[in-house]
């Protein structure tokens, strides 16, 4: 079995009590306007997948391939909108409307997102570097790359040399974070542990598929209604 995820948006970090009384810095994700907005099938795509939508927007403010699609199919234009891989017994309709629900509390997610740019840095801060001595003889070099040069052979700096450059703005996914808690009347997730990305960066939440889970809504909380036709569009996939 393999379930849909959800397309959620972060919200910030604070911190939750347990039963116990024991503190957990948790961050808290809101699914918002997620919904169904088509599926992929094995006959005519070749796999089975469910396209979801979040946040609608007019059709200037998004690529123009979605926004025809969105026309064509008589839907609004989303502004994000990703393909969760599922199998047979996980496919949701089309129109469904998805809720922070899908999840419950104490299951294990994988969530992905794009990391804070932080620019061009250095190799201390990017890699980790030691840098050079702090002392007598070692001028205006102190946080430098050092060498990176070869012998006669190969003659030049081997590909992937950890060296400075552009730091974060990248794809980052985060396994096995816990579900603290669910809010179904404010539609919001509460997940243990950092999430990466800065507030308001669009992040993808589906199970664990390092952990074996039991007991999940198949396949989502929400009641599901007769299929609609499905919709095509121009869409980001999940890497599996």
């Amino acid at each position: 079995m393999k379930r849909s995820g959800l397309i959620t948006t972060k919200i910030g970090m604070t911190r939750m009590y347990d039963d116990a009384g024991a503190a957990h810095a948790v961050t808290v994700l809101s699914v918002g306007d997620c919904a169904v907005i088509g599926n992929r099938t094995m006959e005519k795509n070749g796999y089975v997948a469910n396209i979801l939508g979040v946040c609608e927007a007019k059709a200037k403010h998004v690529a123009k391939p979605q926004a025809v699609a969105a026309e064509k199919s008589g839907i609004k234009p989303y502004r994000k909108v990703v393909e969760f891989r599922v199998s047979d017994d996980c496919v949701i309709p089309s129109g469904t409307q998805l809720s922070a629900s899908h999840f419950v509390v104490g299951q294990f997610v994988d969530v992905q997102a794009t990391s804070k740019g932080k620019g061009f840095q250095g190799a201390m801060k990017r890699h980790n570097f030691g840098g050079k001595e702090a002392s007598h003889g070692v001028l205006k070099a102190h946080r430098s790359l050092g060498g990176t040069g070869m012998r006669e052979w190969p003659g030049r700096v081997l590909k992937g040399k950890k060296m400075s450059g552009q730091m974060g703005n990248e794809t980052v996914t985060v396994q096995n974070l816990k579900v603290f808690g669910v809010s179904a009347s404010e539609n919001l997730i509460f997940v243990e542990g950092a999430v990466p990305g800065a507030n308001g960066t669009f992040v993808l939440v589906t199970d664990a598929i390092k952990k074996e889970q039991k007991e999940l809504p198949v396949p989502t909380s929400q009641k599901v209604e007769e299929s609609a036709p499905s919709v095509t569009t121009e869409t980001e996939t999940v890497a599996e």
